[in-house]
């Protein structure tokens, strides 16, 4: 069944997954975020307050049928729960790894459980996020990836080289370091990698190798661009039970991927990608691999596309059946 008024709520400074998952289900996604007011403890609370307002307003506005929140910070919810509370409208959760397992999040986990057990359900990558949710009281439903559609006529130039398009945000958990020290070793592979460099540690950023070209912040079609044209995409982290975004939106355009080679990463991505270890021979080794058997790799990505398609549909239907 098919909602006619979906609304998507997003926090967060830039999150295209939630536009995504809003065009999938059918709805519009609203990201609110007051950059001006920053994240600092002297400012959080006003920042928190202005888009809860926003938030509350868009709601009252739009009168949606459904309302889906990202989390973290899971104060986004909090006006759809309010919306609930007087008009019955079911709200979901879509909580992503750092709401659960991030040290940040760990004094509010009380309130994301609560709010779990008054939504319709909480989406979460993985059986071991979902476990947590179920174990204090919640519906979960598992959501491992959703279609990515990149449309729009900006071009990302590529040198002709074999390119490799590195999908980073510069977190604590993405080993940047190790992969700058790899790319040195690999003189003949071009790497783009994503991401604000002003997140990028000085020290770290002094090892950046000629040959690793810092794209910074991109539009969504050109990004769409160099994942879709890039020989492979690389998106790694040291932390386990955490879905890389980066790649299923690469496999979705038929793009091979190297990644960790966490348990969840290796059952989500069985083909069409490279899994490896986070340290300087490991990348070396990985990236060579994909290089030598691209082709093999390639038809793998086709493959896995066509799957995550299939399994997407399965998924809607349970999230749409839950909230009628």
């Amino acid at each position: 069944m098919k909602m006619k008024n979906i609304c998507y709520i997003s926090w967060a400074e830039n999150c295209s997954r939630s536009d995504h998952t809003a065009r999938e289900l059918g709805g519009i996604s609203h990201m609110i975020y007051l950059p001006n007011l920053g994240s600092k403890p002297s400012t959080i609370l006003f920042k928190y307050s202005g888009q809860f307002i926003k938030t509350l307003r868009i709601i009252l506005r739009e009168k949606p049928d459904a309302i889906f929140v990202m989390s973290p910070p899971i104060f986004a919810a909090l006006p759809a729960w309010i919306y609930k509370i007087f008009t019955g409208t079911p709200f979901v959760i879509d909580t992503h790894t750092a709401a659960l397992l991030m040290p940040r999040w760990k004094h509010l986990q009380w309130l994301q459980h609560w709010l779990s057990r008054q939504a319709a359900t909480t989406i979460v990558h993985n059986e071991h996020l979902a476990e947590i949710v179920r174990k204090n009281g919640a519906h979960a439903t598992i959501v491992r990836d959703v279609p990515v559609h990149f449309s729009g006529n900006e071009k990302f130039s590529l040198n002709g080289q074999f390119s490799i398009a590195a999908v980073c945000s510069f977190n604590y958990d993405e080993p940047i370091k190790e992969l700058f020290h790899a790319a040195k070793k690999l003189g003949n592979i071009q790497f783009y990698m994503t991401g604000n460099p002003k997140h990028l540690k000085p020290e770290i950023l002094a090892k950046k190798p000629d040959n690793v070209h810092l794209t910074g912040f991109i539009s969504d079609a050109l990004y769409g661009d160099l994942i879709s044209n890039a020989n492979a995409v690389i998106t790694l982290t040291t932390r386990d039970h955490t879905m890389l975004r980066g790649a299923w939106e690469a496999i979705y355009q038929k793009t091979p991927v190297i990644v960790s080679d966490w348990p969840i990463l290796q059952k989500n991505f069985p083909t069409g990608a490279v899994h490896v270890d986070n340290s300087v021979p490991g990348i070396i080794t990985g990236i060579k691999d994909m290089q030598q058997n691209y082709a093999d790799y390639k038809v793998g990505a086709v493959t896995l596309n066509l799957k995550k398609h299939a399994h997407w549909q399965e998924t809607k239907k349970q999230i749409l059946d839950r909230l009628f």
